[in-house]
């Protein structure tokens, strides 16, 4: 089968193409290009969509962990405690600031933050604490917020992987990832749930002091133009991209039911393979399945890679190398680190494609072709 690709935002656009070419030729013709009133609108509905008073939107994740931390007035040499295993921005921003990455391991089902090594971690220089919501799947985030506030410490999610999944608390109240800590930060790259067609990103948050000091700092630390209070940087998202997220934030719920639906039929077809774990879904928190990783046990995962690319089937490493391992980071790394479990995913996970717009047929395909090639592999090393 040709055209398989990992995430297929062609499809995606043309499902809704009528209502973005809209909105981008409506924008163009206003020339509102930065702060226009479709960043403002976009912001407000998120806001309401997100159950938070506040989203200051920005240029992209990055940036979006970057002026959390910045808003913080951490000096250098504090330590926040982050997951190894995440994307490299979420590391990057806390070493790029002058402070202290502490790295922690992460569970081996839901492959987030561990609240006991996380415990472990904690040392009088602790400032902050960012969970990662990897996958599309919320850190457990009950015992994390506990924790913190026992040490009086600030939580900044990093949402870039899992808006749109709520999370439960023993109490039955629900709350969506990224409003939960003091301040949650996403992107929307293109490939991401709520993506746009370039770079963007946004930071939440309830505390009305915290989000004008956030708005600040992302408008070159000003509140009134050429009056500048305090360091900032240039971190905008244009009115266009703005435009077509409003649209897709209408289509979020949707888009997160295709995906759930797609994991259910990897999930089923998948079930009782001895070489396959499917990804855990933790009864407190509604997977939005931002990709599909599953571990493999007892084969080549490299091997498996290359059989499934010779059928014309994607798949990734979502991650080979972990940031405590990465030559960017390795002056905070100390030779007595120990993360098994984080160095255990690094050889196992592999992700599936998945998008919105997977069709039983293609499904079918990708799932056939990964169990005939654990069946070959089996039989060659039998």
């Amino acid at each position: 089968m040709q055209g398989l690709q990992m995430v297929d935002l062609k499809r995606q656009y043309e499902k809704i193409k009528s209502e973005v070419d809209e909105a981008v030729l409506r924008v163009i013709a206003s020339t509102a290009f930065i702060n226009g009133p479709d960043v403002n609108a976009f912001a407000h509905e998120l806001a309401s969509y997100l159950g938070v008073k506040h989203v200051i939107p920005c240029a992209n994740g990055t940036d979006a962990l970057q002026i959390a931390l910045m808003a913080l007035d951490l000096k250098p040499g504090d330590e926040v405690i982050t997951p190894s295993f995440t994307y490299i921005a979420t590391v990057e921003v806390v070493a790029l600031l002058g402070l202290k990455p502490v790295f922690v391991d992460v569970s081996a089902d839901n492959f987030t933050m561990n609240i006991d090594s996380v415990r472990a971690a904690i040392t009088p220089r602790t400032r902050a604490i960012i969970p990662v919501h990897l996958y599309g799947q919320s850190a457990d985030m009950e015992p994390l917020l506990k924790l913190a506030a026992e040490h009086n410490l600030p939580l900044i999610e990093d949402n870039a992987q899992a808006i749109g999944s709520d999370y439960t608390f023993s109490d039955g109240r629900k709350l969506k990832t990224g409003a939960m800590g003091l301040i949650g930060c996403t992107s929307f790259f293109p490939s991401k749930n709520l993506g746009c067609y370039g770079d963007g990103g946004a930071m939440f948050t309830n505390d009305d002091v915290l989000a004008e000091k956030l708005r600040m700092i992302a408008n070159h630390g000003q509140k009134q133009r050429y009056y500048h209070e305090i360091v900032g940087c240039n971190s905008r998202l244009d009115s266009i991209q703005a435009a077509i997220l409003r649209i897709k934030l209408r289509h979020l719920d949707a888009y997160c039911d295709a995906r759930r639906a797609a994991a259910d039929y990897y999930d089923a077809a998948f079930a009782g393979n001895e070489h396959i774990i499917t990804p855990f879904r933790a009864a407190n928190s509604r997977h939005v399945f931002h990709q599909y990783t599953l571990k493999l046990q007892g084969v080549d995962r490299d091997e498996v890679v290359r059989a499934l690319g010779e059928r014309h089937v994607p798949a990734m490493l979502y991650y080979p190398v972990s940031s405590h391992k990465q030559n960017m980071l390795r002056d905070f790394v100390t030779d007595e680190i120990e993360l098994p479990v984080t160095d255990m995913l690094n050889t196992c996970v592999l992700s599936l494609p998945m998008h919105t717009e997977l069709s039983q047929e293609e499904l079918h395909y990708i799932s056939n072709s990964l169990l005939e090639v654990l069946a070959k592999l089996q039989t060659a090393t039998a």
